[in-house]
């Protein structure tokens, strides 16, 4: 049957291309919904994901039928950051044994992003993308992180792509002795004069200005990180709100100056689809979490006190288990932190690339 490559151009095919992942998961026992309304935004160009940032959806057709997807993005603010030519490709999803489509729609995408200039793609990274999982493909992850089948290893290095980067999950079993130890995190951090201060008690006008501030000088030197413009910021703090995240996600403050900022997602298993009979283990009902500590203030608790604020919040909600989420395998500092907080890999997920140039 004969492949095309198309692009997701009108409404229908914007959301063709959207619920095209409901139909790559649906042979798993527990899966997330495709997230229809911020991806549709995405596909579209709308605020605050537009900003600095071209993108075009690709597909890869056998007959009448969608067999891949992806999104081409070119980052003003990675590639002004770190001075490199990278676009991104995003929301990746095939089904089985479609090699060549997905060599074909890379091949279109990739040619996309030459023509605008750049040098590399990169694989599970950007525009809050995840990496991909290499191991644990059965329990469900927090609902941001990605839950890719195992099949897609093969198509992306049948399409030209090469491991570039490792990362680790991490997972953490609530026990007394962990509660004590939050507890005291979080006192010692407030004798040594820091404020943990969750979002909802935070100024309106000035918690997403805060955020970002801390946010993007923490993660400056991150591999692969780009700044976040104030707008994606405060469009996630609305998002939060939505879902109880302001109750666990905060700032640290010494004095009035912010130096730590945390990102917690409670989890929220609602919306998760089942097969019959399919229950879920109290360790997939899991949160999402992100953190980030200005250098003025590192090596002095933040964050643990910040990460045990939100534990101790999710803890008295009736969390068993917490994660403390992704972290880069070479990044120690934030993997020691994770094993203080009692922490442990529950998987491993890499990032790809693909050099135009080779």
């Amino acid at each position: 049957m004969a492949i095309r490559i198309e692009t997701a151009e009108s409404e229908d095919a914007q959301l063709e291309f959207v619920q095209f992942y409901d139909r790559v998961y649906q042979y798993r026992s527990a899966r997330w919904p495709s997230a229809i309304g911020l991806h549709l935004t995405i596909l579209k160009g709308r605020p605050p994901f537009a900003d600095g940032r071209q993108i075009k959806a690709f597909v890869a057709r056998e007959g009448a039928e969608v067999v891949a997807r992806v999104v081409a993005v070119v980052d003003d603010h990675y590639i002004k950051h770190w001075n490199e030519r990278l676009g991104h490709l995003v929301m990746f999803e095939a089904l089985p044994n479609t090699s060549a489509a997905v060599s074909m729609m890379i091949d279109a995408a990739s040619e996309w992003l030459r023509s605008r200039g750049m040098e590399a793609a990169r694989a599970g990274s950007g525009l809050m993308e995840s990496p991909f999982v290499i191991d644990e493909y059965e329990l469900l992850p927090p609902s941001i992180v990605r839950q890719n089948p195992g099949y897609y290893h093969t198509l992306l290095k049948d399409a030209g792509f090469e491991t570039e980067k490792g990362w680790v999950d991490y997972k953490i079993k609530v026990t007394p002795d962990l509660i004590a130890r939050y507890e005291s995190a979080l006192e010692a951090a407030r004798r040594a004069g820091f404020a943990i201060l969750p979002l909802k008690d935070a100024d309106p006008e000035l918690r997403a200005p805060h955020f970002t501030k801390v946010w993007n000088e923490a993660f400056s030197k991150h591999w692969g990180a780009a700044p976040m413009p104030e707008a994606e910021v405060a469009s996630m703090i609305t998002f939060f709100g939505y879902s109880g995240g302001l109750d666990t996600s905060v700032l640290a403050y010494r004095g009035d100056q912010p130096v730590g900022a945390l990102m917690v997602l409670p989890s929220s298993t609602d919306d998760v689809i089942l097969a019959p009979g399919r229950v879920l283990h109290e360790s997939e009902k899991l949160s999402w979490l992100g953190i980030a500590v200005d250098a003025s203030a590192r090596g002095r608790g933040v964050n643990l006190a910040m990460a045990s604020y939100s534990y101790l919040e999710l803890i008295k909600n009736g969390a068993k288990y917490l994660s403390y989420t992704m972290v880069l395998d070479d990044n120690w500092p934030s993997r020691r932190t994770a094993e203080k907080l009692g922490a442990k890999v529950c998987a491993s997920l890499v990032v790809y690339r693909r050099n135009f140039r080779s």
